[in-house]
């Protein structure tokens, strides 16, 4: 008998990426079971799970806006809506079980599942959890995290500590760089530089490094530079004159994987999932919290593996200031990097999406 189950969360590569590797290995373990992924239209995940191979349906949903905005007005219609093609969804698929992580689609979707019976489960990547996994925190069965203390947001008897779901591709990086020299272009012979801003980009460092990229380049690096979409305009701009033989420009870095394996240093920001990636990579790397966030959750995430000395914070604000020196400081101290190196290992937890797809499982009956 085929297992049916569906899969909400997205928004960003941090809700949608866990998703899919929970799939994977839900994957390894069931010979027979068939997935339905449900998103927010409009959304990176309607582009990112097709490419997958998996099918997904979005709903009309999106967040309140912290400012005061004319969208807001929506919100309320979006939410009824969404509920009510949630229950249509459920009624159709009829999955056995229901996984939720992150992102405002999750919501409707896993509320009308635990209402109906069916086994759930949500998945928190944040020490600070979002709204909607406060919400469906009431109505779940478990609630997977990444975090010790979590009882603050959680009931205590739901929690099971099981890390961050890790792309499985990820976690075979080191055995690309050959591969990833020739697919970027890569003279091996210099320190090559990953900037990662999310998988939206991020505006203060985009801004840092096009503001700085002659100095960049006189360190006698490679760069590789994902951009995001809104700032792809700007960064070709900023190249005129450059020597560009040295940079790889990407609005959106597919196989992020290759760039982990060719990589030096890496300067990103400090998401829950970017930080978990970065432990299992194990290379020097620079975070830059951004501070759009609930309770500066990325500012705390980097702050423990700054205490650890396990990476190097530059703040948001002094980034267009401050980042080129930390870089080049970093580049100049070998011992740095590598103790930088080895302790972000061993904070790397490689199993969390099996760790989670087995609890998951267990929830059926």
């Amino acid at each position: 008998m085929k297992l049916k189950i569906i899969i909400s969360g997205g928004g960003t590569g941090g809700h949608v990426f866990p998703a899919i590797a929970i799939a994977k290995s839900i994957e390894k373990s069931v010979l027979d079971v068939e997935f339905l992924f449900v998103g927010a239209n409009d959304r990176m995940e309607m582009q990112k799970v097709p490419a997958e191979g998996y099918r997904i349906i979005g709903l009309w949903i999106s967040g309140i806006q912290r400012s005061f905005s004319k969208r807001n007005i929506l919100f309320p219609f979006k939410v009824l809506h969404s509920i009510i093609k949630a229950k249509n969804i459920v009624k159709e698929f009829k999955p056995d079980l229901a996984i939720g992580t992150g992102g405002y689609a999750s919501a409707p979707l896993l509320y009308v599942a635990a209402k109906k019976g069916i086994p759930t489960l949500i998945q928190e990547q944040n020490s600070y959890p979002g709204i909607t996994n406060k919400i469906l925190s009431k109505y779940v069965q478990k609630i997977c995290v990444a975090y010790d203390g979590m009882d603050r947001f959680f009931p205590t008897k739901k929690i099971i500590y099981t890390g961050n779901p890790i792309r499985s591709e990820i976690l075979g990086f080191y055995s690309k760089k050959v591969t990833a020299s020739k697919q970027f272009k890569i003279d091996v012979s210099k320190p090559t530089i990953l900037v990662i801003g999310g998988s939206l980009g991020a505006l203060s460092i985009n801004n840092a490094i096009a503001n700085n990229i002659q100095l960049i380049m006189n360190l006698g690096v490679n760069l590789i530079w994902q951009t995001g979409t809104a700032f792809k305009i700007r960064s070709e701009e900023c190249l005129l004159g450059i020597n560009s033989d040295k940079v790889s420009v990407h609005t959106f870095i597919k196989k992020m994987d290759h760039a982990y394996a060719v990589s030096d240093i890496i300067i990103s920001r400090a998401g829950a999932i970017a930080i978990s990636e970065l432990c299992c990579i194990g290379k020097p790397a620079i975070l830059i919290p951004s501070p759009n966030v609930s309770e500066n959750h990325q500012y705390k995430n980097a702050q423990s593996l700054v205490n650890k000395n396990a990476a190097l914070l530059v703040e948001d604000s002094h980034a267009n200031s401050k980042l080129v020196c930390t870089l080049k400081d970093l580049l100049s101290n070998e011992g740095l990097m590598e103790s930088l190196s080895r302790n972000i290992k061993k904070i790397a937890v490689t199993n969390a999406a099996d760790k989670i797809a087995k609890i998951a499982l267990g929830l059926v009956k």
